[in-house]
C-alpha cells in the first residue's frame, strides 16, 4: 500500500528553521518524484518544491529559493524540506505528494495528510 507520512510541523518564530519529513512507504524513491505542496488558510494550494527522479534536478518555486531545501535519504526512503529565515507567509499545512513518474510535473497520484506549519511571534 503507497503512504506518505509528513512530519517535522510546528510552531516557529519569523527567521526560524523547521525541517519537514515525508517517509514513503509501499514503493521506492528511485523510481518517483516527489513534491511538497502548501496551503496556506484561505488561499489555493502551492507547490513549494519538487525532486526528480530522473536526474536529481531539485525545483523551487521562487518565494522559498535560497531558504528551502529539498533532500532525500534512499536508505530511510524519506524526503527532507528544510526550511530556514521562515516567514509568516510560509504558514500553512505542508504536504508531500508522489508524482506519477521519475519527473516532476507529473501527476500526483499519492498524497500525505499534511503537517501545519506557523510561523509567527
Amino acid at each position: 500500500q503507497v503512504q506518505l507520512v509528513e512530519s517535522g510541523g510546528g510552531l516557529v518564530q519569523p527567521g526560524g528553521s523547521l525541517r519537514l519529513s515525508c517517509a514513503a512507504s509501499g514503493f521506492t524513491l528511485d523510481y518517483y518524484a516527489i513534491a511538497w505542496f502548501r496551503q496556506a488558510p484561505g488561499k489555493e494550494r502551492e507547490g513549494v518544491s519538487c525532486f526528480s527522479a530522473s536526474d536529481g534536478t531539485t525545483y523551487y518555486v521562487d518565494s522559498v529559493k535560497g531558504r528551502f531545501t529539498i533532500s532525500k535519504d534512499n536508505a530511510k526512503n524519506t524526503v527532507y524540506l528544510q526550511m530556514n529565515s521562515l516567514k509568516p507567509d510560509d504558514t500553512g499545512v505542508y504536504y508531500c505528494a508522489r508524482s506519477s513518474g521519475r519527473g516532476c510535473g507529473s501527476y500526483n497520484d499519492a498524497w500525505g495528510q499534511g503537517t501545519l506549519v506557523t510561523v509567527s511571534s
